[in-house]
């Protein structure tokens, strides 16, 4: 089953991701905000795809605080992580926003919060899955 990684720190936006993505794409989903386990699992090859909150307000790597932009770029530059497609996932929706955070991160695409259309959520998501 194809698994995708989600990296949020609102526990509501898990549940909700995570049951849209379970019951109407058919996908196993997984959580962390370690941004340690997050390397490692993009590393490792077990998901298939990151959703990747842009504004995380506790995760830390090596010391300095991460928000998800900066966990894009670390994974973006890792040759063993790089190709792990990685939407960006934000409520800061003002224009000129999708191409500053893709520019800056690396991400593939960009999703704002909040979600109301579920199935054009999973569709975008599934857009970039590997064949």
């Amino acid at each position: 089953m194809i698994t995708i990684l989600i990296v949020e720190d609102d526990p509501t936006n898990v549940r909700v991701f995570s049951k849209v993505l379970t019951k109407r794409g058919g996908l196993a989903v997984r959580h962390t905000e370690d941004v340690a386990e997050v390397i490692t699992i993009a590393r490792s090859g077990e998901v298939a795809l990151i959703l990747m909150d842009v504004s995380l307000t506790r995760s830390v790597y090596e010391g300095k605080m991460m928000d998800g932009i900066k966990i894009t770029q670390l994974l973006k530059a890792d040759p063993l992580a790089m190709n792990v497609p990685v939407i960006l996932l934000t409520a800061y929706a003002m224009e000129g926003d999708r191409e500053k955070f893709l520019n800056q991160s690396g991400a593939d695409d960009y999703i704002s919060k909040p979600v109301l259309d579920h199935q054009a959520f999973v569709d975008q998501i599934k857009a970039l899955l590997p064949d």
